[in-house]
């Protein structure tokens, strides 16, 4: 019963995801797409209770979806998902000249927090410095699970190295660039949100109540932008100088993700350019992008200690996701 769901499913959203960079797929791409990925929700179903939501995404259309409480438009918490989110948001301003430079001072941007840190190093962290994890404040999370500050006691923490010279993930790193970016475009984060990611890439409404809360679709469109450069529905909706760099290993990272760090993206190592780099939240919220296949994965899972020691979602990607995407592109004509 599922299945013929699911793709009843897909024939009425496949006219909605037509718009941008996003393209309908036919009745013969529909029926080779089941079945590649045939077996893969009763995996799911049946071995990986803690996995909520899948959207697939293959060379620029949907060819799978899965939602457990069988409602596509659910706006599912994202937790760290949030602070890539949060890049693109910096990426765009970036672009449009509301911050001048990566390397801009953030007390130039917020000189009202100049007087809250004695410490003079506090005056060389820059916007690059809290996007790439390495401002320097005095961070011991290792799971990455600390509850975030407000700004102003954020900025105020006691520097253990200088800017640039130790990644440490911060959550409260949140606040402090959602106060930057509020600062230097001179109005609230939700509606410059709306106005240059959720407008045009049409998300739904997001929830910001509890952290920010999207469907799994609009996550998937969020990887989309990054698998473009920036790209999206004939647009140069993000700097593509900004996307090079945010996938790209800028620190070697370490826990939580115990990976190379870009632009608060995650990058999984490999032997050359990067191939495949993440957005990733605690319990197995993850949207994944493998550039040489044109793929992108949206994950969602139940948050709590037991999913996220399972990591079910990993296994999904890796061992289903991956193989029946790889099976499908091999049926493409030649």
């Amino acid at each position: 019963m599922r299945r013929i769901w699911l793709l009843a499913a897909l024939l009425i959203a496949a006219p909605a995801l037509a718009t941008g960079e996003w393209r309908a797929s036919t009745p013969s791409e529909r029926v080779m797409d089941a079945a590649s990925f045939q077996g893969v929700e009763q995996t799911i179903t049946q071995h990986m209770e803690d996995v909520q939501s899948v959207v697939v995404l293959l060379q620029g259309r949907v060819v799978y979806e899965f939602y457990r409480d069988g409602n596509p438009a659910t706006l599912r918490d994202q937790q760290s998902v949030a602070k890539s989110a949060l890049s693109t948001l910096v990426g765009i301003a970036l672009g449009q000249g509301r911050i001048a430079s990566l390397d801009q001072p953030v007390v130039a941007l917020v000189p009202e927090w100049a007087s809250l840190n004695r410490d003079p190093r506090a005056a060389a962290i820059t916007v690059r410095h809290l996007l790439t994890m390495t401002a320097g404040f005095e961070v011991n999370d290792p799971r990455g699970t600390a509850a975030s500050s407000p700004p102003r006691y954020a900025w105020s923490r006691t520097l253990v190295a200088a800017p640039g010279e130790k990644f440490a993930y911060d959550n409260s790193i949140v606040p402090l660039l959602s106060a930057v970016l509020e600062k230097a475009t001179g109005m609230p984060l939700a509606d410059y949100a709306r106005l240059h990611l959720v407008s045009p890439l049409a998300f739904a409404e997001p929830s910001y109540q509890r952290g920010l809360y999207l469907r799994t679709v609009d996550m998937a469109k969020l990887g989309h932008l990054l698998l473009q450069q920036g790209a999206w529905g004939g647009k140069q909706i993000l700097p593509e100088a900004f996307v090079t760099a945010a996938v790209q290993p800028q620190n070697a990272g370490g826990l939580p993700g115990a990976m190379p760090y870009g632009f608060m993206w995650w990058i999984l190592p490999s032997n050359g350019p990067v191939k495949t780099f993440m957005a990733s939240g605690y319990a197995g919220q993850v949207i994944w992008v493998q550039q040489p296949m044109g793929l992108v994965i949206a994950v969602t899972s139940t948050v709590s200690p037991e999913s996220q020691r399972r990591g079910q979602f990993l296994q999904l990607i890796r061992a289903k996701l991956i193989p029946a995407a790889q099976e499908r592109l091999a049926k493409e004509p030649r």
